[in-house]
Parts: C-alpha cells; structure tokens; sequence
C-alpha cells in the first residue's frame, strides 16, 4: 500500500510539474537559468570560503593566486544569472539563431561547392534549409523558441502521469487478490 501512495503522489507531481510547464513555459525558463546560476553560485560561495580558511593557517600554495578570482567570476556569474535570467535567455537564444544561421549557409555553401565535382540531390538541401530556417526564427523569436522544449517537457510529464495512474488504478485491483507467494526453490538431483 505505501508503494501505491508513493506512485501516486509522484504521478500527481509529475501531472503538476507538466501542466506548469505547458501553461507557464516563460517562467520554466527562468528558473532553469536561476538554476544555473545557482550551480555557479554555490562553487563559488565554496571556492572563496575554503581559500580564505587556508590563507588564515598560511599553509597555502603561492602558485594558486588564480583560486580567488575564478571563485569571485563564478560568484559574479551566479548573481548576474538569478538576478537578470530573462537576459540570458535572450542572449543564449540569439547566440543560438546565429549559430544555425551560420551552420545552415555553410552546409548550403559546401552542397553547392560539391555540385562542381559530383551531383548532389535536390533532396539533400532540405536540412541545411531546415537548419538555416530554424535560426532565423530563433532569431526573430528568441524567447518563445526557448519556451518549446519545456512545452514538449510538459506535456511528456502529463502523458506520463496520466498512463501512471491508469496503470496504478488499473492494476492495483488486481494486486488484491494475489497473496504473498514464497519462492520453492529449486532441488539439484
């Protein structure tokens, strides 16, 4: 009975978690890069305190000047991402559109170069076409771009704990009537 309640409070949270993501996509966003931030922060917060406990015993190496700065950048890093997360994604997601932008007129640039030495289908196009589209809405559109793979998220997490319950409530009838079974275990002759 405790394994039911535990499958269902986790199908329930996963049902929630879906339905925020494909309702609120924008806010999933920022809190992953809030996320990240906080996996710079807290390295950093670590990397300080533990260079400063070593330089109060003057035990440290002078060839590791270096360890406080980095500390500090990932610290400064870490801020600037919980605090202005919205601006990262924007920054993220233009860097990405260039990126395919970039990729898609360069394989277009090398199909076309190939067509001097052997023939290329017309077909083989299509993805260097699909790429260099992909970048140019991502480049006129970057913040609802950044919000479709948390859409795709969600509405996997409903899907899952939609089929859970149906498997839980299904076949946790059946699991009634079956009796605790010892295994016989098996005589070498």
């Amino acid at each position: 009975m405790k394994s039911l309640n535990y499958a269902l409070v986790s199908s329930l949270c996963a049902l929630v978690i879906g339905i925020l993501l494909v309702v609120r996509p924008d806010i999933a966003v920022n809190y992953l890069i809030i996320a990240i931030g906080a996996l710079f922060l807290i390295p950093g917060l670590v990397g300080m305190l533990s260079y400063f406990s070593v330089w109060k015993t003057k035990s440290f190496d002078k060839n590791q000047w270096y360890i406080p700065l980095v500390a500090l950048g990932s610290i400064f890093l870490g801020v600037c991402l919980i605090l202005s997360p919205s601006f990262f994604v924007e920054i993220l997601m233009y860097v990405l559109g260039v990126l395919l932008v970039l990729g898609g007129i360069g394989q277009l640039a090398n199909l076309i170069a190939a067509r001097a030495f052997v023939p290329v289908p017309l077909g083989i196009y299509v993805v260097p076409v699909l790429v260099l589209a992909a970048g140019v809405t991502v480049l006129f559109n970057p913040f609802a771009t950044a919000e479709l793979p948390f859409i795709v998220l969600g509405i996997s997490s409903i899907v899952y704990a939609l089929m859970d319950m149906v498997r839980l409530l299904r076949f946790h009838k059946k699991d009634k009537n079956v009796q605790d079974v010892t295994p016989i275990e098996e005589t070498k002759e």
